[in-house]
């Protein structure tokens, strides 16, 4: 794993393996992602009751894992902590698909969230290493890429294996494959920890004349008084509560429920947003690096307004006109996305610091768990409550929101 990046600020070979090993797991997540209520409740015969256990279990423990792994993230072992959280998934996804019981199924929610939880607080202390500052922001948006990409092929592919077979045969098998496609990430990791520098925290020669050791980090609290790093924090819970998880849980329930569209049509509005950020990722990133991080961040809400705009027109037309307002949600939601991911993660290193950056990491971890856990409830409340058209209005409402804080957080950054 040669190189941390070239002179002119392109990332090196050791960043595109990692990312290569991103999508590969994120592939292999994408298999069952969708899949893992249902299988717990019904193939496992574990009811609502299990499966709600799992899930429990497994957001407790991510919390849990992000809290402990950031300081040891601080220490110099970024990429170890990820080795060790993807192992975890490895193990998690093994576990499960081998799983008979409530205990080996609770035990499988619980080394998940130890998995995401060490992997979120170490992946942008990995990426800030392997990667030259004037390449960063572009190396987070094809982070996210990675990331979505390897989901939503993932989630074709299982579906398309589901239809060939017997569900009840493929679906432990499916899980097997997941546990399998993470071990190259894993090995990815520890191979960028095995050739870093030496760490922060390694003790001076004696009488080397070496300076004394620099003091700790700052420590959880001392972060959060920091108003830019609140605000972020703030603005991160919100990203996940009013955007990401509405197009995941709530947007499906409009499109399908509310407007009549067929699940196909639901499929190739998803399938039009991952299109959009593969094709876009690098023109749109090289625009927006002309921008300052804390203006670009300004973009995502504003564009998700306009994506869930979009929408509420639709609910009005039929026809071509309909399948036009939907491709300019999907395709203005993916452009949003692109802004989030070039902006979002550059203002985390910049504002934690390089000491501080796996603690900042797992901060926003937490902030990220809140919101996934808080929006797809919320927003299907707002849905039923309000009709079809409303509803697209509240979800814009909720974008709003967004900007208002990001718009918070410029003032405060300067």
């Amino acid at each position: 794993m040669s190189g941390t990046g070239q002179p002119d600020g392109r990332p090196g070979a050791g960043f595109h393996g990692l990312m290569a090993a991103l999508l590969v797991s994120s592939a292999g997540i994408g298999l069952v992602f969708p899949l893992t209520s249902i299988y717990i409740s019904d193939r496992l015969g574990l009811g609502g009751t299990g499966a709600g256990t799992y899930f429990v279990a497994m957001a407790a423990a991510g919390c849990a894992a992000a809290v402990l792994g950031g300081p040891r993230a601080d220490r110099g072992s970024a990429a170890a902590v990820g080795a060790v959280g993807t192992t975890s998934l490895v193990l998690s996804y093994a576990l499960l698909g081998a799983a008979g019981g409530s205990l080996p199924v609770t035990a499988a929610g619980l080394l998940a969230g130890v998995g995401y939880g060490l992997q979120y607080a170490a992946i942008t202390g990995v990426v800030t290493a392997l990667v030259p500052a004037a390449g960063q922001r572009r190396a987070f948006v094809l982070r996210h890429v990675m990331t979505n990409a390897g989901m939503g092929l993932g989630a074709t592919g299982g579906g398309l294996l589901l239809a060939a077979g017997s569900p009840a045969g493929t679906l432990p098998w499916l899980y097997e494959a997941a546990a399998a496609a993470s071990v190259p990430l894993a090995v990815l990791f520890l191979l960028v920890h095995r050739r870093r520098p030496a760490g922060p925290d390694a003790p001076p020669a004696p009488d080397s004349g070496a300076p004394d050791p620099e003091p700790d980090p700052p420590g959880y609290r001392a972060l959060l008084r920091s108003r830019p790093i609140a605000l972020l924090m703030l603005a991160q819970a919100l990203f996940a509560t009013a955007g990401f998880t509405q197009i995941e849980a709530t947007v499906p329930l409009l499109l399908h429920h509310g407007m009549g569209i067929g699940l196909a049509g639901v499929s190739a509005v998803t399938a039009g947003n991952a299109l959009v950020l593969l094709l876009l990722q690098h023109p749109v990133a090289r625009r927006l690096e002309t921008l300052a991080e804390e203006t670009a961040l300004i973009a995502a809400p504003l564009l998700w307004c306009a994506a869930f705009g979009a929408g509420a027109l639709a609910t009005a037309t039929e026809g071509t006109a309909r399948t036009a307002l939907l491709a300019a949600f999907a395709a203005l939601f993916a452009i949003g996305e692109i802004a989030y991911s070039s902006a979002f993660f550059p203002l985390l290193v910049r504002f934690s610091g390089p000491a501080s950056l796996g603690r900042g990491s797992a901060l926003s971890s937490l902030a990220w768990s809140t919101g996934t856990a808080v929006g797809p409830p919320l927003g299907i409340a707002v849905v039923a409550a309000t009709g079809t058209g409303t509803g697209w209005l509240a979800l814009a409402a909720g974008a709003a929101a967004v900007l208002a804080v990001t718009l918070l957080l410029r003032r405060a950054a300067r």
